[in-house]
């Protein structure tokens, strides 16, 4: 995940996310391997962020970018709901209120999302005093973004989805002949994980549901994939 970030001091590149959720899971099954979650911050690059960071009191230096570029745009526009859009978000932009905290309809969605203002993009607004992990734990969870696990003696690992995911999409995540065999899925909580022996012992408590592939993963699920290639 790519984060821009602005008027705060924050090492440029990639860095590792203290996951205590793959901490844990690492311990318990004494991984051979681990494949930690890493974000990469761009110092002054919003383009191809995916989240952007900004101390509360910078949040106009980045808003005036949106102000600058929609403003052109309605200078070529003539009178209809591309410039009435335009004008309602000059004036939220004027309010100091990012486009991503803005409830707008379906399509206006689409036209912003073809117009890309920059602050349409989940922003997060700090004090400044917190910590790296801090910083990507908020980016993330703007960005609407989880991490479900696949963990065992081999390796435990982390990966990032969208949230409401389904278990297909998390399956092509893993490996696209996992979701092109897909059969089912097995699933378990965190938390009921770390109280059984392994896997295994998960599904013979019957802590562990077999699903189908439009189920939607939690946050911090744990799965198995069943699958024949």
């Amino acid at each position: 995940m790519k984060i821009g970030f602005t008027g705060i001091d924050l090492p440029e590149g990639k860095t590792k996310y203290k996951d205590e959720k793959l901490i844990a899971l690492e311990a318990k099954d004494n991984a051979k391997k681990v494949s930690p979650f890493f974000a990469e911050f761009i110092k002054d690059e919003f383009v191809h962020s995916e989240a952007i960071v900004v101390p509360k009191s910078n949040i106009i230096d980045l808003l005036i970018l949106d102000m600058d570029k929609l403003e052109t745009r309605m200078s070529k526009l003539e009178d209809g709901e591309e410039k009435n859009l335009m004008t309602k978000c000059m004036e939220l932009l004027e309010l100091e209120k990012p486009l991503c905290d803005v409830d707008f309809n379906d399509q206006e969605i689409e036209l912003l999302t073809a117009i890309a203002p920059v602050s349409f993009k989940p922003v997060v607004q700090i004090e400044g005093s917190e910590d790296i992990n801090t910083i990507i734990f908020l980016a993330l969870e703007k960005a609407n973004q989880m991490f479900f696990y696949t963990s065992g003696p081999k390796e435990s690992h982390a990966w990032l989805v969208q949230k409401n995911s389904e278990i297909i999409a998390c399956a092509e995540k893993i490996h696209s002949d996992l979701a092109r065999g897909f059969i089912k899925g097995d699933v378990v909580s965190f938390e009921d994980y770390m109280n059984c022996h392994n896997f295994n012992d998960c599904k013979s408590k019957g802590v562990a549901k077999l699903v189908d592939r439009d189920y939607k993963v939690q946050p911090n699920d744990i799965i198995e994939i069943r699958f024949n290639v």
